[in-house]
């Protein structure tokens, strides 16, 4: 039987422990509580461990991560368990699996993560997302609502972000874009128009912030006039209102997004499983 990592073996014991504590002495019944595992599973505590490397900086977005031999060597488990925590990581699109090359770190530069938060799909042809048009980017205090996706306090620092997005020439999307200050220092205007590539590559490789979850309310909205200066549409023109907070490690919420997004030529595609 694999035996459990150090770090993890005294809270397993202590389990195991407690249970047998619950169930000893005559006629003494177990509770809910001791009847229900205490720990998680084997192959969820490496790939927390694994989850932990990739947050310290360990192995960084494009690495190769150590072989599903070496990683079962240094948790001391089967390498059956690392490979079902790999699978996860995979499916969450953390890592990716390469033929015959190995396990890497995913990176928002690569063509199949890049685009993965943006769901606008054309209604013929591949989807071709061409040029960002910065409004504006300041720093400022959140406000209350704000403040509370993030987590943090009412007048915290933010960055702002206004920009256009365009889809084969056309305005397509208006995207409104709080970001946590302290992790965003020195993020400017010039920095977003210089750089080529989508924006959170720009996040990932210049300010260390890594998107791997995200979150979206959908609904449908009027073009006021303002907004339908800015995508050449005409006031009362529907919209396609997307809402998005997106998380990185530890569940930590460091992006609220509000795009509307012009779908007379566009769909908005979800794949669920």
């Amino acid at each position: 039987m694999s035996s459990l990592p150090p770090s993890l073996a005294g809270t397993a014991v202590a389990a195991v422990q407690d249970n047998g504590a619950a169930t000893s002495g005559a006629g003494t019944q177990p509770s809910a509580a001791a009847a229900s595992p205490t720990f998680s599973p084997l192959y969820q505590q490496i790939k927390a461990l694994i989850t932990q490397s990739l947050q310290s900086g360990e192995w960084k977005p494009g690495d190769m991560i150590p072989s599903e031999m070496d990683l079962a060597a240094r948790y001391k488990v089967s390498q059956g368990t690392v490979r079902k925590a790999i699978d996860e990581l995979a499916a969450e699109n953390l890592v990716a699996r390469r033929q015959g090359k190995g396990t890497f770190v995913t990176t928002h530069h690569e063509d199949g993560v890049k685009f993965r938060f943006l769901r606008l799909v054309p209604d013929e042809g591949e989807p071709h997302y061409g040029a960002s048009q910065v409004l504006e980017c300041k720093r400022l205090r959140a406000p209350a609502e704000i403040a509370r996706l993030l987590d943090i306090r009412t007048g915290d620092g933010v960055v702002q972000i206004r920009r256009v997005l365009f889809f084969s020439g056309e305005p397509t999307v208006l995207d409104e874009i709080w970001l946590l200050g302290t992790n965003f220092k020195g993020l400017t205007a010039e920095k977003l128009t210089e750089w080529k590539g989508p924006m959170y590559a720009l996040f990932e490789a210049e300010f260390g912030t890594r998107m791997i979850r995200a979150t979206e309310k959908i609904r449908a909205v009027a073009a006021d006039q303002a907004t339908a200066s800015l995508l050449s549409v005409d006031a009362g023109t529907p919209l396609l209102s997307v809402e998005r907070v997106s998380f990185t490690y530890g569940d930590r919420p460091v992006e609220v997004r509000r795009g509307l997004y012009v779908t007379t030529r566009h769909y908005y595609q979800n794949d669920l499983s």
